[in-house]
């Protein structure tokens, strides 16, 4: 297949083509033209190399009815979904993947087995979270959304971590130190809206250190995080006000709507994965574009590659 990606997610394609070793995939029960023709494609385009896990046959089957060609690519056999999700998540903690890939299979299937294999899974100190990676075309610079995927109604705690995940994958993307503008429907603080309290309890996260490498406001309503002149209208003056990277929803309603309207009403292409587990996940939907499964799958290559390097300087102390 022959795709036109947008300059931004081409930029970050190229990025993780040039990465070296390449990283393997473990994708979870590929058995639609979707998921598997998501995974030959990147591998394709030497993003990674990826190990189906899944029925054999199935699989096959697919990859027969489509002109897939699966020369040189593992298989792993399962009987179900339920036993590919474990097992592809056994090949992380066998280090014999260093990415997750959801295939054909419900994302809480996929996010049971990240949880519990073996007792802890792929868990971290961190709760997971999901960031969509957004190209909006009337926007100047990528867009993150989160989360919109994982937490329904994060608490504080949650939202530190929701925050930090996504802060450090604008980083090691080579985005720089991001501009995060906690979202409510208003930029006042009060009580009678826990988010805007939340919000600003988040700032002064951020001023104490708990919260690192950002640059943050909030509450921010949505008009005032991503215009310039709402902001100047409204006598809001900082750094992330009308130039914000990082939209921080309230909820997840209120991120997955919002990721939706850029993506269906904007015409905005979106990226997806989850972060805060050992490795990144990448989760697609069939209702994403060729190029935004792409892009997933090269963010999340170019995030693992990141993970890894910190890892080994932190084991040498280099």
């Amino acid at each position: 297949m022959v795709y036109q990606t947008s300059t931004s997610f081409a930029k970050l394609i190229e990025r993780a083509q040039q990465l070296q070793p390449r990283r393997v995939c473990a994708v979870a029960h590929p058995c639609d033209e979707v998921s598997l023709g998501c995974a030959i494609d990147a591998a394709q385009r030497g993003l990674f190399t990826p190990t189906l896990v899944g029925p054999k046959a199935r699989i096959e089957g697919v990859a027969n009815a489509h002109q897939f060609n699966l020369s040189g690519i593992q298989i792993i056999d399962t009987p179900h979904s339920h036993a590919s999700a474990e097992t592809a998540v056994l090949q992380v903690l066998q280090g014999q993947a260093q990415l997750l890939m959801k295939g054909s299979l419900h994302t809480d299937e996929l996010m049971h087995a990240v949880m519990t294999v073996e007792g802890k899974g792929l868990r971290t100190e961190r709760r997971v979270s999901h960031v969509f990676i957004m190209d909006v075309p009337s926007y100047d610079e990528l867009l993150f959304i989160t989360d919109a995927a994982i937490n329904i109604r994060p608490n504080l705690a949650t939202k530190v971590d929701i925050v930090q995940n996504a802060a450090d994958l604008h980083v090691a993307l080579g985005l720089g130190i991001p501009r995060v503008a906690i979202l409510s429907a208003v930029e006042s603080v009060t009580e009678k809206i826990p988010s805007t309290l939340e919000a600003a309890a988040l700032c002064k996260m951020a001023d104490r250190g708990q919260i690192t490498d950002v640059i943050i406001d909030g509450p921010l309503a949505m008009d005032n995080a991503i215009s310039p002149e709402a902001a100047r209208i409204k006598g809001i003056t900082s750094e992330v006000a009308g130039r914000a990277q990082i939209l921080v929803a309230p909820d997840l309603e209120a991120g997955n709507m919002l990721a939706k309207n850029l993506t269906f009403l904007s015409g905005a292409e979106a990226a997806g994965i989850v972060l805060g587990a050992r490795v990144p996940i990448i989760l697609t939907s069939r209702a994403d574009s060729a190029n935004a499964r792409l892009a997933s799958c090269a963010v999340a290559a170019v995030y693992a590659d990141a993970l890894m390097k910190k890892q080994l300087t932190a084991a040498t102390g280099s």
